[in-house]
């Protein structure tokens, strides 16, 4: 029987202990919740794919230099009669300028036209441009465009970033500034509790009036609303903050009851870095301006394009032939006098409107971009700096504050003695107390305010990632 009391105690035992470890408090703190929330989240996958979106478009951008294989065959034949036939598969490689162009030819028939060689021939060559499409072309042009998107591409994933973890780090520590109030609220709740066992023993006895039971029973309920309204804010604050908690697969994640914000974080606002190092951190690091660095890039090599379409469409051909498919034999001086086909294709227009046209808007596309940069970097600038500015008078607001709770918290325990020597009344160890909640609430919103300054410097700045 003893063995049997023993063996259920240690299951008990066992069962509570793991109870009591499954709902003990654990830190949820700042770094975690980030780190989580730039690995799972939803739109930081979404922003990755801005990069691979880019990478596509570099891909498709490289396959204008792709060689290709052309194949241009015909044969007529009627009453028996074979007319002509062609067989002429051709080689087509891009160069950087121009095509590099190689095929055999296989032509016969009774009515073959009289340009085109009969029989077996084979030939390579080249075409050039001499003006137009010379220096740039558009071919060219999409493909450094492809590469500027490209680099451009990280910035967009960068600046998604950063507002993302601007808005997930605004909603965790809305999430602790609720919890701590809570607390805190629950902590009165029991002190209040507790103050009002003792009076109505006091009561009991003869030493309280019946005042006194009604003050205290009064300042519980005071506290209690204050509680639930708290824990109605915390339950809100804590769905917020589940928009930004994810699991593997895209599995939504909701925050365990025993998860408590890092309050030592929360009460840690120190001074921030020197604000000029900030701003020349952000000239440098901004995704929002590195953006329109690459969009000035781009629209530069537009420039480029537009300009050499004021040129002439100038383009020559040569080709050096061979009799059957075999390589030239003999080659030399001679073999290239005898053995050719070249020639060249001129077209312009004679008043250039449009490609004026093309050209002007273009520069005034540099021009328009020029000024919004300007514009934001003004604005960005005076984004951190107004930032920069609350957190510090945040701060010292919340170091006057810390002060007053400490004197406050006196002015309450001085007054908590009189009244237990019977020189005061619940009435004012009350009112002394309710100022101690307050100036703890103040705190808490500062505290808040800070936080949400401090990194919303950061995010002016562009330097979340």
């Amino acid at each position: 029987m003893d063995k049997k009391f023993i063996s259920l105690f240690g299951v008990l035992f066992l069962v509570a202990g793991c109870y009591a470890q499954s709902n003990a408090p654990t830190i949820f703190t700042i770094d975690d919740f980030l780190q989580q929330v730039k690995k799972y989240h939803p739109l930081a996958k979404q922003a990755d794919i801005q990069v691979d979106k880019a990478l596509a478009e570099l891909m498709a951008a490289k396959g204008a230099f792709d060689p290709a294989l052309d194949l241009d065959a015909s044969r007529k034949t009627l009453d028996g009669k074979n007319y002509y036939y062609y067989t002429n598969p051709e080689l087509i490689a891009p160069l950087p300028v121009g095509n590099l162009k190689t095929g055999i030819e296989n032509n016969g028939g009774s009515n073959l036209s009289s340009e085109i060689t009969k029989g077996k021939s084979s030939y390579i060559g080249l075409e050039i441009p001499l003006a137009k499409g010379l220096m740039i072309d558009k071919r060219r042009a999409v493909l450094q465009q492809a590469k500027i998107l490209r680099s451009q591409s990280e910035q967009e994933r960068l600046l998604m970033f950063n507002n993302l973890l601007f808005d997930a780090s605004l909603a965790y520590w809305q999430w602790a500034a609720s919890q701590q109030q809570y607390m805190a609220y629950s902590k009165f709740v029991a002190i209040a509790s507790k103050r009002m066992r003792l009076v109505r023993i006091a009561f009991a006895n003869g030493d309280r009036a019946m005042a006194d039971t009604i003050e205290a029973y009064t300042q519980i309920q005071n506290y209690q609303l204050l509680q639930e309204d708290a824990l109605l804010k915390l339950n809100n604050a804590k769905m917020e903050l589940a928009n930004y908690l994810w699991l593997e697969n895209y599995t939504a994640f909701q925050l365990p009851d025993n998860y408590v914000s890092d309050r030592l974080s929360f009460a840690n606002t120190s001074n921030f870095k020197n604000v000029e190092d900030l701003l020349a951190q952000s000239a440098t690091q901004n995704p929002a301006l590195q953006m329109y660095d690459y969009k000035l890039k781009g629209l530069e090599v537009e420039r480029r394009l537009k300009a050499q379409s004021l040129l002439p469409y100038f383009t020559a051909k040569a080709n050096l032939l061979s009799k059957d498919y075999y390589a030239p034999k003999n080659f030399g001086t001679n073999y290239l006098e005898n053995n050719y086909k070249w020639g060249i294709d001129i077209r312009f227009s004679l008043y250039l409107r449009e490609a004026r046209g093309d050209y002007k808007k273009a520069q005034l596309k540099i021009k328009e971009t020029n000024l919004e940069l300007l514009n934001k970097r003004q604005q960005t600038e005076n984004k951190i700096r107004s930032y920069y500015n609350e957190f510090y008078a945040l701060a010292k607001q919340l170091q006057i504050s810390s002060n007053m709770y400490v004197n406050y918290q006196a002015l309450l325990h001085t007054e908590e003695l009189k009244f237990e020597q019977g020189e005061s009344s619940l009435f004012l160890v009350n009112s002394r107390e309710t100022k101690v909640i307050e100036i703890l609430q103040k705190q808490i919103d500062l505290a808040l305010k800070c936080y949400k300054a401090k990194y919303a410097m950061e995010w002016a700045a562009g330097i979340l990632k």
